[in-house]
């Protein structure tokens, strides 16, 4: 496995925990529940190291599209499938454009 495609990997867990910490610090009602709290920072530094780390091989401005575009439709995505967030065609479709556009920010890579 390339360097890049290790890269890859990282950065898009690293996506993914954004959405976790994102919705953590939510649940955590400003840092009174402890647990959400302590999923928050885990979460955060973890993502963030874990993006710092894909930034030393991928370019800084892909790395970060990347990251907040995994992030954000997960979180979305999330709200919705909970019942937090309200749904609608616009928006999921809009979600899969975002995801497109992520998917191609690969390819052109």
């Amino acid at each position: 496995m390339k360097e890049t495609d290790i890269a890859w990997l990282v950065l898009v867990a690293s996506g993914v925990l954004e959405a976790v910490w994102a919705t953590a610090l939510g649940r955590s009602e400003g840092f009174s529940r402890p647990l959400p709290t302590v999923v928050f920072g885990v979460a955060l530094v973890v993502s963030m190291a874990g993006l710092a780390w894909a930034m030393r091989t991928l370019p800084i401005g892909t790395s970060y599209a990347v990251w907040t575009g995994i992030g954000a439709s997960l979180t979305v995505a999330y709200g919705m499938s909970a019942g937090t967030e309200p749904v609608s065609l616009a928006k999921v479709t809009l979600i899969v454009v975002l995801v497109g556009c992520i998917v191609g920010l690969k390819l052109v890579e």
